[in-house]
């Protein structure tokens, strides 16, 4: 994010000794619960975006991940994308969030709403009744009902669930969706692209274990305009320029060298959810921008962009499983998120973090 930052809350400096644990020091951490019933589960999948990877990644790869992970039987998935309603309030404000739209903001529900008459309000609303509602046998109509809904409502994962459980024959236009918003969905367009994570590994999943919906929990609210972009790239980038840069870069080169078959696709799974990887990470990118020395501490402006981004995710999560207690919830978000939402998700009181290790052997 080289172009957008947030605003900066800037905090009293604390000496060296109160960066430590000092005796009696609140840890919600440690505070666990409940009494009675189970705790959520929350397994955090680190994954590179799949629409950048070479040629030589192909779908048909994701088996053996996605194997592994319907037996782990996840209750909710989360995603890394903006929802519907934040993507309406973004365009509400060009101004500010412009180029936010323009790169996070993929789907315009503008035929979706031509279709069915549902702005992105009305539509969320809509979603949420016919999933009160929601029969055990919905028929065929029903699924491209509301998949025509979620698609005005800027839910376009969500909608490729309905599509995908529908069978083969029903997938085609009518109830709501129009031949255009039809050949959307076949075409698996609307998110990250076809080759993405979120339509090839998590709307397919959330189909296979019988979900209505993926749960969109990307936050870019906090953008905000750089008065010296060029400026500010040139100091991030500076900042990056370091060994521990470098040997991520070479990791992945040989990790992408390997993909064409699941074996492949397995390692670079296995590598980005590697413990090890959480310093490597921090050192490379986010402690190098907070050495950066530029006079205007864009460093500093970056990490506070990058850590409002992942608070406002971990609490979009915390929201969503909130409403199925004892559940298990699934993450699927860009490997350098992972160690943040770990370390945020694992404060809450009920919430228990499943390491993916043992999984993605």
């Amino acid at each position: 994010m080289l172009r957008t930052i947030s605003g900066v809350v800037l905090a009293g400096v604390l000496g060296a000794a109160g960066a430590q644990h000092a005796p009696g020091r609140f840890d919600p951490s440690q505070l666990k619960g409940p009494a009675a019933g189970r705790p959520n589960e929350v397994m955090v999948l680190g994954t590179a975006h799949l629409a950048q990877l070479p040629a030589s990644f192909q779908p048909a790869q994701l088996g053996g991940l996605q194997a592994r992970l319907l037996a782990w039987k996840p209750a909710l998935i989360a995603i890394e994308s903006l929802s519907g309603p934040q993507c309406a309030f973004l365009r509400q404000y060009p101004q500010r969030y412009q180029g936010t739209v323009q790169r996070f903001c993929p789907w315009d529900p503008a035929p979706a709403f031509a279709a069915t008459g549902l702005d992105v309000p009305a539509a969320t609303a809509e979603s949420e009744r016919l999933l009160a509602n929601w029969p055990a046998q919905p028929t065929p109509a029903q699924r491209r009902r509301l998949a025509a809904v979620f698609l005005a409502g800027g839910e376009p994962v969500s909608a490729q669930v309905q599509w995908l459980r529908l069978p083969p024959a029903e997938r085609h236009a009518g109830d709501g969706l129009d031949a255009a918003l039809a050949t959307v969905l076949e075409q698996r367009g609307g998110g990250r692209g076809a080759r993405g994570e979120d339509m090839q590994l998590a709307a397919p999943l959330a189909a296979a274990l019988g979900l209505e919906r993926v749960h969109a929990m990307d936050d870019h609210s906090s953008d905000a305009p750089i008065a010296d972009p060029k400026a500010y790239g040139a100091a991030i980038m500076q900042a990056w320029n370091n060994s521990a840069g470098q040997q991520r870069r070479q990791a992945e080169e040989a990790l992408n060298a390997g993909l064409g078959d699941e074996a492949g696709l397995l390692a670079l799974y296995r590598a980005a959810n590697d413990p090890a990887q959480a310093q490597l990470v921090y050192a490379s990118d986010f402690g190098a921008a907070l050495a950066e020395g530029s006079a205007q501490q864009y460093g500093r402006a970056y990490v506070g962009a990058w850590e409002t981004r992942n608070l406002r995710m971990a609490a979009n999560i915390r929201e969503a499983i909130a409403s199925r207690p004892g559940g298990r919830t699934l993450v699927i978000v860009g490997a350098s998120h992972k160690w943040y939402l770990e370390a945020y998700l694992d404060q809450m009181h009920d919430v228990r973090i499943v390491p993916s290790g043992a999984l993605l052997r």
